[in-house]
């Protein structure tokens, strides 16, 4: 399968997760909605790891890889999850989702800042799009 394809999945997954999330938390506090979510990671972590057995790769991996790709674990899956259900506790899907599904555009800014790549037309068009649709959801 092609990126484009992979990115297509990844999108129609990443768009069903919040439907069972915010049905989810209806009965739950967002920290234990964080806490069980975090169960099925595990269950995921463990099937994956007998599955493929990434272990020699892991321990090829330089330690800045390592550190850097923990960080962003507890950042992205405890943090920002934490965040993400407070914000679907209270608010509605339809707005809460595409806000927080924002991210490609502080993905796509800190790329062009720290990682120098190029902010093409297309790309700050896309950029543009992004903010507008945010601001129109948050009315």
């Amino acid at each position: 399968m092609n990126a484009f394809l992979w990115a297509l999945l990844t999108a129609c997954i990443w768009g069903i997760v919040p439907l069972m999330e915010k049905v989810g938390l209806g009965g739950a506090p967002p920290a234990a909605g964080v806490v069980v979510r975090s169960a099925g990671v595990v269950v995921g972590l463990v099937v994956a790891t007998w599955l493929w057995s990434p272990w020699a790769a892991v321990r090829a991996m330089p330690w800045t890889s390592v550190v850097l790709l923990a960080l962003s674990g507890l950042l992205a899956s405890f943090v920002g999850q934490m965040a993400f259900y407070h914000a679907l506790k209270s608010g509605a899907l339809s707005q809460v989702t595409p806000v927080a599904g924002a991210y490609p555009l502080v993905a796509a800014l800190l790329g062009w800042w720290v990682l120098r790549e190029p902010l093409t037309l297309s790309r700050l068009l896309g950029v543009v799009c992004v903010v507008v649709g945010v601001l129109l959801l948050r009315r």
